[in-house]
């Protein structure tokens, strides 16, 4: 063993023997417990950031973790492949997305291996193989047989500078989730997922996701968006259809106006067509759809309208009014349709003074017995409270009246009670090339038709010229498009249109129990074994995008009979960001740090050392070079430690007596081994605490280097020091695993540490005095903290940085400095 910690001379021979070794490689077992550990996996964009090293290092120490602890531990890593960013930045390059994408992943794979991750490698896939996108083409045609897969005509977000169509959770603040360019609306006809025939199971069963962070359930709740209401029939005053509208305010029916539609209302060009306001209509609703989706959103835009020519009924009160179009009504929420009731909405209330339109206050607040006039209003009364001049309603509270009105109108055919949900159906369908095409023929005879499941993959060509605008070329290549029907034999054309990409990950975690599966695309036994997968990891950013998809997707295979889950993730971790200077790394802002210039100058263990010591797992971590410095000074301690004391350490045996043979230096090494085990196993077992376990690590080797620099060597000296190097040697093993391998075989060990077994704790040495600590943010009391009599400063200083009530006053601002009174105080200066 070298006196001196060199990184590079060692971490590739660990690497180059645990893939010799097969040592990640794992198989199903039914007498061992099983653990599906899953990151979610890469896009293949060229080069691994710190916001991957963080996520994977939080995967594989989870996953060493519970691989020592006796766990068949699943851990794979695979690629989605799949997408726009491939396309674009071929087209920049001037290469193929096939070729851009391939190159990229071998590069990436090279840096994962580096950086020492413990995955099972033999079960790596892209989703742009073939042999993987073959099956999800299976279960279009499933789903298409089932009516789950359809194709309308609809108005759909359009973004101009990717050439596609993106679904409803791909529009972000109005803008393309991957450029960031304004989105408009496009009449054009979509393939589609029907996510909403599950929308009340996905909705039901987030309650049995306790392993879920409180936001993501919250936010899939809002985006499912359930509301109770009432669906209200306005008949048009010259006949045709009734217009329906769907209130959570029946109560206010009185007050209702006019009536509002969206630029797409498809009754919009009949209410109009001849008209003498029909070109103003069809110029307005024009400049409507252009407008950028997410002013029409966020209701930014100066409300404007137009009247169509025509009136509806109100069915309460008989009055006719006026149908407008309105920029501020959004097709894909309710009907389309909104009645305006102005002197309880406020949006209505500023169109119908904007318009000239009547106002009709017929709400007045609970024990109030002025009654504003129209004209006195500033602005709309939207709270609950009792209704006025609103015929036999009057007196009544607004909650009973919502009830009475609905059923009496439901007895009349005019209104019914339902529920509306904010979900839409996935449109999947997208106008690039690098995706996986859909599996649909059409015929001039037989219509669409799906291609057989024996004619499957239809293979996306890789011999096309990429066009530079990013519009697809496959609808120009008649070697793709010109088939034979399945059904007649004549002649047909393909579907030009691929999947959305995130098709592909809507299922992966599926695939990995059984990759090697080419009967078929799963084998429902290995899958049964593994899923659902017990530990996902990623990003907050997918929470309403992936995670949503994939629930639907589970449920989906389920009732195809592929899967015998209701639910794909059990428990989910969504990690904090990277930052440096303030703000989230990127290439933009110039404060990238590059995770291969890391490693060469200090090893991939400090990397991992110190993504994980710098802050909690769902928390930012602030990128810090002295706190790299830091992580690299730790491990070269441990390092000098066996290393200077290497032949006494290995010649001894690890003491295994009672702690009443102990006495001393001797005693307090033994019980602060035992803490030790006992803090770092619950820290990472209970709560992925990785930041306070590697404290305590390090309040034991200081602990180890006091010891050390006793005088008084007893017989059990070396015995307590090998017990100890042992267990503080295999506790860091899943934070840095190769420095550890290493120092294991220094120590006389033949086998990997990956094999050893995770130590267990003596109850009766961890036992101690316990005192209380005083926590002050600038000198001010903010929390009590109970710690071990003989807890070292790193201990106190991590613990109280953790403590839930610090934290509410440090949030978000600089430590400046921490100031330790040993077994006393915690002073915080931010």
């Amino acid at each position: 063993m070298e006196t001196k910690y060199v990184p590079k001379a060692i971490e590739p021979k660990w690497q180059e023997y645990w893939e010799r070794e097969e040592l990640f490689k794992v198989r199903e077992n039914s007498d061992r417990r099983k653990f599906y550990l899953l990151e979610m996996f890469p896009y293949p964009s060229g080069r691994i950031h710190m916001g991957h090293v963080r996520n994977y290092t939080i995967g594989d120490v989870v996953a060493r973790f519970l691989s020592m602890r006796g766990f068949n531990v699943l851990h794979p890593m695979g690629w989605d492949a799949f997408g726009m960013p491939a396309e674009n930045a071929a087209i920049k390059a001037g290469i193929h997305p096939a070729r851009w994408t391939y190159s990229n992943i071998d590069y990436m794979r090279r840096q994962l291996k580096q950086l020492g991750f413990s995955y099972d490698w033999s079960r790596e896939f892209a989703t742009c193989d073939p042999s993987y996108y073959r099956w999800e083409q299976l279960f279009f045609v499933k789903m298409y047989e089932r009516g789950l897969a359809y194709k309308r005509k609809a108005y759909v977000n359009w973004c101009e500078t990717c050439h596609t169509v993106l679904a409803n959770e791909q529009v972000e603040d109005g803008a393309c989730w991957r450029c960031e360019q304004p989105v408009v609306q496009k009449e054009m006809e979509q393939w589609f997922f029907k996510i909403t025939d599950f929308v009340e199971e996905l909705l039901e069963h987030l309650d049995r996701l306790p392993g879920w962070p409180e936001r993501v359930l919250t936010m899939q709740r809002n985006w499912i968006g359930k509301s109770y209401g009432s669906l209200l029939r306005f008949q048009v005053e010259e006949g045709g259809p009734s217009i329906e509208v769907f209130t959570t305010r029946a109560d206010t029916l009185f007050g209702a106006t006019f009536m509002s539609l969206a630029p797409e209302h498809p009754m919009v060009p009949s209410l109009c067509r001849g008209k003498p306001q029909e070109q103003a209509v069809v110029e307005f609703v024009e400049r409507a759809k252009r407008a950028k989706r997410g002013e029409r959103d966020a209701g930014l835009l100066e409300k404007e309208g137009v009247f169509t020519g025509s009136c509806c009924i109100n069915p309460v009160t008989g009055d006719r009014m006026p149908i407008y179009v309105a920029n501020f009504v959004l097709m894909e929420y309710g009907t389309g349709a909104v009645m305006g009731v102005p002197a309880h909405d406020q949006r209505d209330f500023e169109f119908a003074r904007k318009y000239n339109l009547p106002v009709r206050v017929v709400i007045q607040p609970q024990g109030s017995e002025e009654v504003p006039s129209p004209d006195e209003l500033d602005r709309a009364f939207e709270d609950d409270g009792v209704l006025i001049d609103s015929g036999r309603y009057t007196g009544f509270t607004s909650e009973r009246a919502r009830e009475a009105i609905t059923r009496d109108l439901e007895v009349q055919g005019r209104g019914r009670w339902t529920v509306q949900y904010r979900l839409r159906d996935w449109g999947i369908s997208r106008q690039r090339y690098w995706g996986a095409p859909i599996p649909i023929v059409y015929c001039d005879r037989c219509g669409a038709v799906p291609v057989p499941e024996k004619d499957l993959p239809v293979v996306l060509p890789l011999d096309l010229d990429i066009l530079p605008n990013g519009a697809s070329p496959l609808p120009m290549s008649e070697a793709f498009v010109k088939t034979n029907c399945p059904v007649c034999g004549g002649p047909a054309r393909r579907e030009t249109d691929t999947m959305d990409t995130f098709v592909e990950s809507s299922w992966y975690f599926a695939r990995f129990a059984c990759a090697d599966h080419e009967s078929g695309p799963l084998d429902r036994e290995r899958v049964d074994y593994w899923l659902p997968v017990d530990q996902y990891i990623g990003g907050i950013e997918h929470a309403v995008l992936h995670l949503l998809y994939s629930r639907f997707f589970t449920k989906v295979l389920r009732d195809l009979g592929y899967l015998g889950v209701d639910e794909p993730f059990r428990n989910l971790l969504t990690q904090g960001m990277v930052i440096k200077d303030g703000a989230k790394m990127s290439k933009s802002k110039g404060n990238v740090v590059d995770p291969d210039d890391m490693i060469r100058t200090y090893g991939a263990d400090t990397v991992r050392l110190f993504c994980l010591f710098a802050a909690p797992p769902e928390k930012e971590l602030e990128w810090s070079d002295q706190g790299v410095e830091g992580a690299s000074r730790f491990l070269g301690r441990v390092w000098r430690l066996v290393s200077e004391n290497r032949e006494a350490l290995a010649s001894a045996r690890p003491f295994e007596g009672s702690p009443n043979e102990l006495t001393g230096c001797l005693l307090e090494l033994h019980r602060k081994t035992h803490q030790t085990i006992k803090k770092v196993t619950e820290d990472i077992e209970q709560r992925y605490h990785f930041n306070t376990a590697i404290a305590a690590i390090m309040e034991l080797v200081n602990t180890m280097y006091q010891t050390l620099e006793a005088s008084d060597r007893e017989r059990a000296f070396w015995p307590v020091l090998r017990a100890a190097a042992d267990a503080m040697v295999v506790l860091l093993s899943p934070m840095a695993p190769h420095i550890t391998e290493e120092i294991w075989r220094a120590l006389g060990r033949r086998t990997s540490i990956f094999r050893a077994s995770w130590p267990a704790w003596d109850e009766n040495a961890v036992q101690s005095d316990q005192v209380l600590v005083v926590v002050q943010v600038n000198g001010k009391l903010r929390s009590r903290i109970t710690l071990s009599a003989v807890a070292g400063e790193e201990e106190m200083k991590a613990t109280a940085l953790e403590d839930p009530k610090v934290r509410s006053f440090i949030e978000g601002k600089t430590i400046r400095k921490v100031i330790v009174v040993p077994q006393k105080l915690v002073n915080i200066v931010v």
